[in-house]
């Protein structure tokens, strides 16, 4: 219960210092900072400290890499949808379903190359 406890404190940390860092320095800091695969390194160590089992972060990384990849397309469909003008929920939600069709559509392209994720 304790490893839960830091775990969930240190993923509060790591949102917490991309809004206030944000907030504090500008865009270009936070960006920085969120773009920094933290969560995935955390994952790592949290999943090894767990289970020491290497097998397990290998086949992990191997499906984030896949999976960074459609997840980009909210980073590009938010700030255009912005500038257009359409409200920041409607916006989001609408980056959120086309982040998710290039989720189904990458999942559907990688296994037809007998990538499994």
């Amino acid at each position: 219960m304790t490893l839960y406890v830091v775990k969930v404190i240190v993923s509060a940390l790591v949102v917490a210092g991309v809004t206030e860092l944000t907030r504090r320095a500008g865009a270009f800091w936070g960006g920085l900072l969120a773009s920094l695969p933290l969560v995935s390194l955390l994952a790592f160590a949290w999943l090894y400290g767990e289970t020491r089992d290497v097998a397990a972060i290998a086949n992990l990384s191997w499906n984030i890499f896949w999976l960074v990849l459609p997840s980009l397309t909210l980073f590009v469909a938010l700030p255009v949808l912005l500038k257009r003008g359409i409200g920041f929920p409607v916006a989001l939600i609408i980056s959120l379903v086309v982040m998710t069709a290039a989720y189904l559509a990458t999942a559907a392209t990688v296994r037809r190359f007998g990538v499994h994720i």
